[in-house]
């Protein structure tokens, strides 16, 4: 049986159904190979040769593989098709290769289909092709470019930059992106402005409202009434003048639907419709595509297979009936200059089957099958007709006039099952229906309201609008923009808060160096222009060889320069870079570096393995810290008061604020100290509140059993009472200081019972995803001592910080699952059964209750 090769087991498994008993379908697991993270894996001396390695958990992939061939001497590669899904159909055959397990006779064919349908599979089985040679000199040249870029820069971080993560050469840029969004609200000054609208009436008696235009005979922009005077000026022109309609003029208008949906396009929709970030959406997309739901989902092209338009048609008169349909199909043309690949669009394999015909048990799954399906049919449906009216009104010495606009839908068309979100929320005037207004009559005046406006700072970018952006600078691919939004995040430069992204201290400082010391290698056009001859190298009409050495010979000049500049050095070009945001002016006019605590020190800017932050150039007699992004004008660190003859402050430090008694000395190095509990205001702070929690831990009573003092305190995961080694958490940090006897031993009791119960009980789970979709055995959300976490096996893998447990997915819940098995010993997670090849493990199979051996032997 000829042996085919995809990437996972999910799309194997669907394939394998498809192409029946005849043929042995496998899984590579993804790529089998990678360039291992140490010096000299792309040898910049020779030519740029590239060293592989199979990964440690790609072995028995490959082994099986191998195996498979004894047996059947034709491989067909039928990995994605793309860059990416081109490049692991390349590491396979050349590791094969190295193995023997390819003969001189053995025939090696590459097939691809846009889709996971009987149909497609059929087609490509019967169409091989060999491997795109410049596809993979384009992968080869992405890989080499990013393995350069992050090997080289990322230890000049480390050394210059003392708690910076990494660099990359899309990932930087994305980030300046950020950066320089969030530098230019904190820059942004707002500026007042007004406007004036009026309630008018019908002689009928019918109301609408109209908003002020032309004020003393000239038109008015935005910005012309620049106070309450001025509007309060123009309400009184309003009021004293009869009002008359000067014109209604309606106009057809017609609304055409958005194109089907590209890689860029689904990631922003899914992000404004569900909140879905990016990594979500294509994993969920993923699962969509393998199961033969969708065609295949990395793509920059929005061309639909004619077939694919003439079924979308049919379901859409089916469905809907012949008035919504176009006389003639729609056609979308590609408009993006990258777009080498530009495979056909995110599309259903089956028009006519909705997300409620497919029963999909998986939530994200449903919601985003619904979304493609219902954003496919659209873009072949007929436009909405709509009627715009806009109605002229003014006094008779037309010294005053206002307008009126409104519209009614004709015809919903398009809009019937789908509408295209908004990135940010805009009021459409337009949208309201007027009443019938007449030419000539008069307009009575019911009421009119002077409003205050402020312009507002451009917005933060979410993961859709930062999509949007990148797509629009022409930085980054398809493939890549769920990977570089969840890197930026994971490495602490970016928070998510809400659904904006707000760049950390640390990430800002990374930006500022990149962008004094490596300005270039952080630009938009360089890096747009990097993909353009990228681009030309995957269709064939550049040599990948050259364009890496062109770059590395001025990329490599530029980390030498840096490399021999010392910390304090990069510091102070850092500190004067970003001395606007850091030391804004103070109110009363004083030098903003001068340490507000001491008085005499300068500030500056300093770093520290957990970021940046501004300290005072006294130190360690002066111990003044703020956050970079703290108000330099909340009065930074205060002295609270004098208790027992010491100085009681409250100070900023890289955790947060925190209370201190006295100063460090060198008999006394580490002061009494207490953070300020989650709740506790900092302005709120007094000297009592902070003698109470310098006290802690507060002696509640010794217990009754033992005599043994039980403690009240505050600690790493919140308030807790505490007995020997025994802890229990309270609900609330007041609890701390007014929990008695009683309710002390009482949660200790509930705790020492639960931890009992513990070892002879199982705990029950936060969530039960339900069976690992590949390798079988519960998947479930657990809740543990540092927060909730995935439990599959003997794999537990932590929640990111700001996922809710609730909200998990079985597609997020298995990435986790993937990535923590990656990091234990570099060991992807066991299969469920023992290898077929393996007769022995039956024979030693363990007694069913003990599941350990089992997985053991698989492994």
């Amino acid at each position: 049986m000829p042996v085919v090769v995809v990437e996972s087991p999910a799309k194997a498994k669907t394939i394998n159904k498809y192409l029946g008993s005849d043929y042995t379908v496998l899984a590579s697991y993804g790529h089998v190979r990678d360039l291992p993270p140490k010096d000299g894996s792309v040898d910049t001396e020779h030519d740029f040769e590239m060293k592989w390695e199979v990964g440690t958990d790609s072995r028995k992939h490959v082994k099986a593989i191998a195996d498979a061939l004894k047996d059947d001497n034709n491989l067909i590669l039928a990995t994605d098709p793309d860059r990416e899904g081109e490049a692991i159909s390349w590491h396979l055959e050349e590791t094969l290769r190295n193995r023997k397990a390819i003969k001189k006779d053995t025939p090696v064919s590459r097939v691809v289909f846009n889709a996971i349908t009987k149909a497609a599979v059929t087609d490509a089985m019967a169409n091989p092709r060999d491997i795109d040679a410049p596809l993979v000199e384009a992968y080869l040249a992405r890989r080499a470019l990013d393995y350069l870029v992050g090997f080289n820069l990322s230890p000049v971080l480390w050394r210059k930059l003392p708690g910076a993560k990494s660099a990359g050469r899309v990932q930087s840029v994305c980030l300046r992106l950020i950066v320089e969004r969030e530098m230019e609200i904190e820059a942004f000054n707002a500026q007042e402005y007004w406007s004036v609208k009026a309630l008018l009436a019908t002689p009928r008696g019918q109301t609408y409202e109209a908003r002020l235009t032309l004020l003393g005979g000239e038109k008015l922009d935005k910005m012309s009434l620049k106070d309450g005077t001025a509007a309060e000026l123009a309400v009184q022109a309003i009021e004293s003048r009869d009002l008359s309609v000067a014109s209604v003029e309606a106009k057809p208008a017609a609304r055409n639907p958005s194109a089907p949906f590209m890689t860029s396009t689904l990631q922003q929709e899914a992000s404004r419709k569900f909140g879905m970030g990016a990594r979500q959406t294509m994993s969920t997309a993923q699962r969509l595509y393998e199961a033969g739901h969708i065609t295949y989902m990395r793509t920059d092209g929005i061309d639909m297979a004619p077939e694919a338009v003439m079924a979308a048609r049919d379901a859409i008169k089916d469905r809907f009936g012949a008035e919504y349909l176009p006389k003639s199909p729609r056609m979308y043309k590609n408009k993006a200059k990258n777009a080498q690949e530009a495979h056909e669009c995110i599309r259903p394999t089956e028009m006519t089957r909705d997300a409620a015909a497919l029963k999909l048990r998986d939530a994200d799954q449903r919601k985003l099958y619904d979304l493609i399906w219902k954003r496919t049919l659209a873009c072949q449906m007929e436009a909405a007709r709509l009627e715009r009216t806009t109605v002229q009104i003014e006094s008779a010495d037309r010294q005053v006039g206002l307008r009126a606009t409104g519209q009614v839908m004709l015809f919903d068309g398009f809009m019937r099952i789908y509408e295209e979100g908004r990135d940010d929320t805009v009021v459409d005037e337009d949208d309201k229906r007027l009443p019938q207004i007449t030419e000539g009559e008069r307009a009575e005046k019911r009421s009119v309201t002077p409003e205050q406006h402020f312009t507002l700072p451009p917005p933060r970018y979410t993961e859709a609008t930062l999509v949007k952006k990148m797509e629009e600078l022409g930085i980054g691919r398809p493939s890549t923009y769920a990977s570089i939004v969840t890197t930026i995040q994971d490495r602490e430069y970016v928070r998510k808060d809400g659904n904006r992204l707000i760049p950390e201290d640390k990430g800002r400082i990374v930006t500022i160096f990149l962008l004094n010391f490596f300005r270039k290698y952080v630009g938009y056009e360089f890096t747009a222009n990097l993909e353009e001859e990228l681009d030309r190298v995957s269709a064939g009409e550049a040599d990948y060889k050259d364009l890496l050495a062109r770059f590395w010979r001025d990329f490599s000049t530029a980390i030498a320069e840096t490399s021999e500049l010392r910390i304090t050095e990069v510091l102070d070009v850092l500190d004067d870079a970003l001395a606007p945001q850091l030391y804004p002016p103070r109110e009363d006019g004083s030098d903003p570096r001068i340490c507000p605590l001491c008085g005499t020190g300068k500030l500056h800017l300093k770093t520290s393995r957990s970021g940046g932050f501004i300290g005072c150039g006294n130190y360690p007699e002066c111990r003044y810290t703020r956050p970079i992004s703290g108000d330099a004008d909340d009065g930074g660190d205060r002295v609270l008061g004098v208790d027992d003859g010491d100085e009681i402050t409250l100070r900023s430090g890289r955790f947060g604020p925190y209370v201190q008694r006295g100063e460090a000395t060198e008999e006394n190095k580490k002061p009494p100290r207490a953070s300020l509990p989650k709740g506790w205001s900092k302005d709120e702070m007094d000297l009592e509140k902070a003698l109470t929690l310098l006290s802690l831990p507060r002696e509640v009573g010794p217990h009754p059993d033992d005599g043994e003092m039980i403690e009240a305190g505050i600690g790493r995961y919140g308030p807790y009472v505490k007995h020997g080694r025994l802890y229990a958490n309270l609900k609330e940090v007041d609890d701390v200081f007014t929990i008695g006897m009683n309710r002390a031993v009482e949660e200790l009791a509930k705790k020492a019972a639960s931890r009992g119960a513990g070892r002879g009980a199982a705990v029950k789970p936060l969530k039960e995803l339900g069976e690992h979709p590949s390798e079988g055995g519960p998947v479930n959300v657990m809740d543990g001592r540092y927060g909730p976490y995935v439990k599959w096996g003997k794999i537990n893998a932590t929640l990111p910080k700001e996922t809710d447990p609730q909200d998990l997915t079985m597609d997020r819940a298995v990435e986790l699952i993937t990535e923590k098995a990656a990091k234990k010993g570099g060991r992807k997670p066991a299969a469920k059964k023992p290898a077929a090849n393996k007769p022995a493990a039956k024979k030693k199979a363990a007694p069913k209750k003990k599941a350990a051996p089992k997985k053991k032997a698989a492994e």
